[in-house]
């Protein structure tokens, strides 16, 4: 008897198909390029025009390599193609044998080079793309030690083409990324190839600069120092960055990015991957809305109302003051209200939250102002810029409805204020890169020293009450912390910290937690994402936060392939 497998059944018993690259073998999907199987299997093939967000021109050719494939005319025997192919181009086949480092091959890659850096200024250590340029690690990988071009340079003009980037002609290797992307993500074509042959150069069409709201973008894409960011030229050696992962803290986009830092002092957000929510992409909002973040009028002591001002030398002193005066108001009070900011994270949420239950388990609790501007914009390369200027208006909702009683928005929450004069105590957080107190909402609140309710507040820059609170707390930026942030979509995305709270700043949670100790009279405890996560988890509403956060990827030290002599 003849079983006949369905097809279904069938294709789930194929094997995989199987490509060798210099010798070592590799599983892949179909429809995947040769260059993409190499990058997959961490096999580094050079490239330059190639990127995964933009169409593949193969132009810049140094990814050409050697593949031999069986013949099924020849009984299915492996024979060489006639020519190099272009990895980025060629797709992977069933029984392929890849060589880029075959006599072939090498000989291309050191043809490549040495026309690429034939024009090309040996200005490295003025350029702010050294440290992290294709074109350095590949001549150094590539290319060959000597130049043998004795001829006049061809010299480009240094260009402005935006409020944000600025062109470097004479760098620039041709290889289109950047007006593949003003094509093909944001749709706004900006940019050009201009010329012929060795006199090609980039430029933006007559009357129009490169100003569309992801510009920035053509800076992180750009493989050499063609395209650099007016914001961060010459303010910092790359080398002497950490990256740090981290969340969008401006909008409730959830895009994830890089936080790059050095000696607690923020120089540049980069966009990190993500094919689900950001791609390749960030906006310029979120890449240079984070200034707030070092803006001298920030909040850098705690305050009492009517106490002595105290100096930084003194902040042990005034941070003792200030949390003895919150407790004792707020234990005073008797009913309590709690305003909850969608600037805070997650965990923020929840540790305020238990603080003003632990005084008062009837505690009024409400959302803060969630700002929008405008509407929703989508790019056809399937980037979206979110209206909604809050990242985690969702997971503060979702925190505080956790934990028991309604949950007001901030309209209701001033309406409420106004209203009930039984509010004896206010607790309020900020935490907002700009003004967010309205005359109405601060009207509402009651505060000033002709009044009777007892408010506290917890903020990082000066607002319409920060001088008319009894106390108030200085906290640190989505940066100076850990925590988690639901987006505009739902998914819960952890971040990390990535610079220490400047002067005397804490966060919103440690304020929180040194808050109830004091009130309690037990022992402090540092304030901790994950512990808080895992507490947070044992509420049935809340187990997403050990089973559904997504959890930034650790980056692997990478080993310096350069030789060292111990002299």
């Amino acid at each position: 008897m003849t079983v006949h497998c369905p097809p279904a059944a069938a294709s789930m018993n194929r094997p995989m198909p199987r490509i060798t690259i210099n010798g070592r073998p590799a599983e892949f999907d179909d429809g995947q390029s040769i260059l993409e199987v190499a990058l997959a299997q961490e096999q580094e093939i050079p490239h330059y025009c190639w990127h995964p967000g933009l169409s593949v021109v193969a132009n810049c050719r140094i990814c050409l390599a050697e593949v031999w494939a069986p013949n099924p005319r020849n009984e299915g025997k492996l024979e060489p193609m006639p020519k190099l192919v272009p990895t980025c181009q060629t797709m992977a086949q069933d029984g392929q044998v890849v060589y880029t480092d075959s006599p072939k091959a090498v000989a291309n890659q050191r043809a490549v080079m040495e026309m690429l850096l034939i024009n090309h200024p040996v200005d490295c250590p003025v350029c702010d793309q050294a440290g992290e340029c294709y074109l350095q690690d590949y001549a150094y990988r590539y290319g060959r030690a000597n130049s043998r071009f004795e001829e006049e340079k061809i010299k480009q003009p240094k260009k402005d083409i935006g409020p944000h980037v600025l062109l470097y002609g004479d760098r620039c290797i041709m290889c289109t990324r950047c007006v593949r992307f003003t094509r093909e993500v944001t749709g706004t074509a900006e940019l050009m190839v201009e010329g012929r042959g060795a006199f090609e150069e980039i430029d933006v069409f007559p009357g129009q600069a490169l100003d569309n709201e992801l510009s920035g973008n053509v800076i992180d894409i750009c493989p050499v120092g063609a395209l650099l960011d007016k914001d961060f030229l010459f303010a910092q050696r790359v080398w002497y960055l950490t990256r740090t992962p981290s969340i969008d803290g401006i909008t409730a986009s959830g895009d994830n990015i890089s936080v790059e830092h050095n000696d607690g002092t923020v120089f540049r957000l980069k966009p990190r991957p993500n094919s689900a929510i950001n791609k390749w992409w960030i906006s310029d909002e979120i890449r240079y809305g984070w200034k707030f973040i070092h803006d001298e009028n920030r909040h850098r002591l705690p305050v009492v109302a009517s106490g002595e001002n105290r100096s930084m030398e003194q902040a042990g002193r005034a941070w003792d003051e200030a949390l003895q005066a919150a407790a004792d108001g707020l234990s005073r009070a008797g009913h309590l209200a709690l305003m909850v900011s969608p600037m805070l994270s997650c965990e923020d949420a929840w540790h305020l939250a238990h603080l003003a239950r632990a005084i008062d388990p009837d505690a009024v609790i409400g959302v803060g102002p969630v700002p929008f501007d405008g509407e929703d914009k989508a790019f056809p390369g399937g980037y979206t810029i979110r209206a909604e200027k809050a990242p985690n208006a969702r997971g503060v909702r979702r925190v505080l409805e956790a934990l028991g009683g309604s949950v007001l928005d901030a309209n209701a929450m001033e309406a409420k204020l106004e209203s009930d004069a039984s509010i004896g105590g206010l607790i309020i957080t900020g935490n907002y890169p700009s003004q967010w107190v309205t005359p109405s909402m601060a009207a509402a609140m009651k505060v000033g020293s002709d009044s009777s309710r007892f408010t506290v507040l917890l903020d990082t820059l000066p607002n319409a009450v920060s001088e008319q609170v009894d106390v108030l707390f200085p906290t640190g930026t989505w940066v100076e912390k850990a925590g988690t942030f639901e987006n505009v979509d739902g998914v819960l995305q952890a971040f990390e910290q990535a610079i220490e709270p400047i002067d005397y700043c804490k966060g919103e949670a440690q304020v929180a937690m040194e808050l109830l100790a004091r009130i309690q009279g037990q022992p402090v405890s540092r304030f901790n994402a994950v512990a808080t996560r895992q507490a947070m988890a044992t509420h049935a509403a809340l187990e997403r936060f050990v089973s559904g956060v997504s959890l930034p990827s650790v980056a692997r030290d990478v080993e310096s392939d350069m030789q060292l002599v111990e002299l």
